[in-house]
């Protein structure tokens, strides 16, 4: 995250402000705004990024499970119907998600079902780190790991995914 920020606009929100500003970051979880806000001020953008890491970090086993199955399947369908939040279509729709023929879309329901059923919740990646390609490959290697794995794995993904989410934020509050 860039360092020029001038993060003293952020640290005088007041709650509502500050809630409002980012509860959108973390997919359809704004209590990471809500945890984050008690600890201000925040010296640095990756200071207030780790606050929100760590709210998602200290849920209990259960409680973060049940964060991780608020994100979207990566889906042609889902992008279509208009479902997921403005910052997921975004990002799927980079990856060219939305423009997949119907022998990759059925591939992807495939494999987005085998990694649900042994992991128990959606696979999680970085989409604007891959291409459509390399998010398959990511797929397909990921369904074989451990269930530990990829619980580290979609926290890294999502702390990559709210990174760029909040770093837009913050431009946008500058």
């Amino acid at each position: 995250m860039s360092h020029s920020i001038n993060l003293a606009p952020v640290n005088s929100l007041d709650h509502a402000g500050f809630v409002g500003a980012f509860a959108s970051v973390f997919e359809h979880f704004p209590q990471a705004a809500e945890g984050a806000w008690s600890v201000r001020p925040f010296a640095s953008a990756t200071a207030l990024h780790d606050a929100m890491m760590d709210v998602i970090r200290n849920l209990d086993d259960q409680s973060q499970r049940a964060f991780l199955n608020l994100h979207p399947l990566l889906s042609g369908a889902n992008i279509h119907s208009g479902t997921m939040t403005a910052d997921s279509d975004a990002e799927q729709k980079s990856a060219g998600l939305d423009a997949m023929s119907n022998e990759q879309e059925a591939s992807l329901d495939r494999l987005n079902a085998a990694y649900l059923e042994r992991h128990g919740f959606p696979f999680i990646i970085c989409v604007r780190h891959y291409t459509r390609e390399g998010i398959f490959s990511a797929l397909e290697r990921r369904i074989g790991r451990s269930t530990q794995q990829e619980l580290d794995e979609a926290l890294a993904q999502i702390a990559a995914i709210t990174r760029a989410r909040l770093n837009a934020r913050l431009h946008a509050l500058n």
